[in-house]
């Protein structure tokens, strides 16, 4: 259930809104609206992304149901919210029918200074310390955390043992190794890699990570240096090559172009490790976005999905008491919820020591991974700023100057850091 701007078009193709009252589901409008209940003094509306993930939405109908049954006087209408959720969410924010509660992939601290999200000091109290520190320090603006980091979605490269080990080629540990299997492994039936429909994916940020460039620093867009526009740059050679999957039926964040055959090597994330298991037994591994060259470091993306409550809502109080019973005093519905459906890492030590499916195999090697290479997109990697970012990057890998094009991104998105970080 991956995060970030880049990542909120991953998840699926189920739609409509359900009312959970005093344990019974009743169907509702199919729009994000407001519902109320009769038995029940306050409604809220909480909302998710609709996630690909067969089960999720009857889990987080389970998880209000459980909620309202020990909450009575509150009732919970969970909205699922197909296509576009970014934008749609940020449409409801300026309405009425804004949510009480819901998830952003990728944590927004510009939110959080805008007055947009409730701080919720309140509800952690001694349960912070259950929580991996990168995750609460991720949801902290000016010492105070805005949200409760609900699962860590990590994403790295995918490969086939079997075709890699046919064609004479090592598991890519260099960009270049990468960028030579990838050519290597393009036949006339088939592409090397795919990172995206887009042929772009997350790899303009992970390009300039593991070149050892930040994407911001200390408040200023830093994607313009030297080290960060020679790895955007480089990009270039996969295109040139044609050797990545462009338009397949599904993008990146689904696994059917690696488990139907289509390509060898794809970017993807943990959550789709249970449909690659089925599809291919023991015959892939997995690595991290390799180093860009001697001195940088390989990249996994760790991302997620993050609980806020709306502070402009009409139901703060009762927004953060389901907040804190689902994701702070549960264990067992957290558990669930990141390894029932897929398999994702729950952010809670506790939660995280009791997960069975990530102690062995791949998993664990992601796990891992992460441990050792996992990166997080800044706070104020919001939707503007990642997006004149992105834009630069295609233009660059089809021929367009590369620090020219950086260096006016660069610009763009620091006018929107500046708005961000002044609230």
């Amino acid at each position: 259930m991956s995060a970030q701007r880049t990542h909120l078009s991953r998840r699926g193709f189920l739609g409509g809104s359900l009312m959970v009252v005093a344990g019974a589901v009743v169907g509702c409008s199919t729009s994000p609206g407001g519902g109320s209940s009769s038995g029940a003094k306050t409604t809220l509306n909480v909302w998710y992304h609709a996630y690909g993930e067969a089960g999720t939405q009857q889990a987080a109908m389970r998880y209000a149901t459980s909620f309202t049954k020990a909450n009575p006087d509150i009732a919970v209408k969970v909205t699922w919210v197909p296509g576009d959720y970014s934008s749609k969410l940020n449409s409801s924010l300026l309405t009425a029918a804004a949510p009480d509660v819901f998830e952003i992939g990728d944590f927004n601290e510009g939110m959080a200074r805008r007055g947009q999200l409730a701080a919720l000091d309140d509800i952690y109290g001694s349960a912070a310390s259950d929580f991996n520190k990168a995750d609460l320090d991720e949801v902290t603006v000016d010492g105070k955390p805005y949200g409760v980091k609900m699962i860590d979605d990590v994403i790295m490269l995918y490969y086939r043992k079997s075709v890699l080990s046919k064609a004479g080629i090592n598991p890519p540990q260099t960009y270049d190794d990468l960028v030579a299997a990838a050519k290597a492994l393009t036949t006339k039936s088939g592409k090397g890699l795919f990172i995206g429909n887009d042929g772009l994916g997350d790899t303009p940020v992970l390009a300039v990570l593991s070149n050892g460039g930040d994407l911001v620093k200390s408040g200023r867009a830093a994607f313009a240096t030297p080290q960060a526009i020679e790895a955007v740059a480089g990009l270039k050679r996969l295109h040139d090559d044609q050797s990545i999957q462009l338009g397949f039926t599904t993008d990146w964040w689904d696994p059917s172009a690696f488990t139907q055959n289509v390509v060898p090597m794809q970017y993807c994330g943990l959550w789709a490790l249970p449909a690659i298991k089925t599809a291919l037994g023991d015959d892939f591994g997995v690595l991290p976005w390799p180093a860009f060259k001697a001195g940088g470091t390989p990249v996994v993306r760790v991302g997620g999905w993050t609980s806020v409550v709306n502070a402009k809502g009409k139901n703060v109080d009762a927004a953060k008491k389901y907040v804190q019973w689902l994701w702070i005093q549960q264990s067992d519905l957290p558990k669930d919820w990141a390894q029932g459906y897929g398999l994702h890492i729950p952010p809670r030590n506790s939660v995280a020591a009791s997960a069975d499916k990530l102690t062995s195999g791949p998993a664990k090697d992601i796990v891992d991974l992460a441990t050792k290479y996992g990166r997080t997109n800044p706070g104020t990697w919001d939707t503007a700023v990642s997006t004149a970012f992105n834009n630069a990057a295609a233009k660059i890998v089809t021929g367009g100057d590369a620090a020219a094009l950086l260096t006016d991104a660069a610009k763009q998105a620091q006018a929107d850091i500046d708005k961000q970080l002044a609230g």
